[in-house]
């Protein structure tokens, strides 16, 4: 995702998926410390947007009209900068007296995601795009016959600002499965994913991750990726802040 003017949409989503999205905004942003004292985490700024914006700038490029953004640290700060935008349409989900983690957070906004496929984004990296944004490429790869969520995923030699060792691998049709432990795995999630919700069927309120979903679709052999077309930057520490703006500068030279 590069920045630019957040009213400018150049893609349209296509129709079988409606235009609605979930940003993940309401962690805390430990790892980010020092910086993420004062200030939340989603409005850390690389290459002079917030990681928030460059997220919400993303969407809009798909098409997105609506965006349900949760909140939790700093939560004034995030809703005082959203009140700034003017597309896509931003849902504020509160979680000001309980931190849900992000299948826990995903679930308590369910009511404004609807019925039907949604996108949900971490707002803690982002991509240089390549030839075609990347969310109208899960669109396009979006199959709701055979899939329950549909991650997007880099290579970990293709990551920026990224030290782990691979969350999973992908056959010829990619269906991911999970890293062995004691190896690396070529795939990272790289923050971006299609969910349908019936996924969140059966779970209560509450704290949860989205890993917990992911388990279940990939049992199910409903757990698919995408390979990101592009860069990813992986924003999760203030050094990886540096990191990220020189690959910027590197990919305009």
């Amino acid at each position: 995702m590069t920045g630019g003017n957040q009213d400018q949409v150049t893609a349209t989503m296509p129709a079988r998926v409606p235009g609605i999205a979930m940003v993940l905004a309401a962690g805390l942003g430990k790892r980010m410390l020092p910086i993420t004292e004062k200030l939340p985490k989603p409005l850390v700024r690389v290459n002079g947007r917030t990681l928030l914006d460059h997220a919400l700038d993303a969407l809009v490029r798909a098409g997105v009209e609506k965006a349900v953004v949760n909140v939790h640290y700093l939560a004034d700060q995030v809703e005082a900068h959203l009140a700034g935008r003017t597309k896509p349409d931003i849902v504020l989900s509160d979680e000001r007296e309980q931190l849900l983690d992000s299948g826990g957070g995903v679930a308590k906004a369910l009511p404004h995601l609807g019925e039907r496929p949604f996108f949900v984004l971490n707002a803690d990296s982002f991509w240089l795009e390549g030839y075609r944004p990347n969310l109208v490429n899960l669109v396009n790869h979006w199959n709701d016959a055979e899939m329950d969520v549909l991650l997007l995923v880099t290579g970990v030699a293709n990551a920026i600002g990224y030290s782990g060792s691979g969350d999973f691998t992908m056959d010829s049709v990619g269906r991911l499965t999970r890293r062995d432990e004691r190896r690396v795995a070529p795939f990272a999630y790289a923050g971006a994913a299609i969910l349908h919700p019936r996924v969140f069927e059966g779970h209560r309120d509450g704290a949860f991750s989205l890993n917990v979903i992911f388990d279940q679709a990939l049992e199910r052999g409903r757990l698919f990726g995408l390979r990101l077309d592009g860069l990813w930057l992986h924003v999760g520490t203030p050094e990886a802040i540096q990191e990220a703006e020189e690959a910027i500068a590197r990919s305009a030279a």
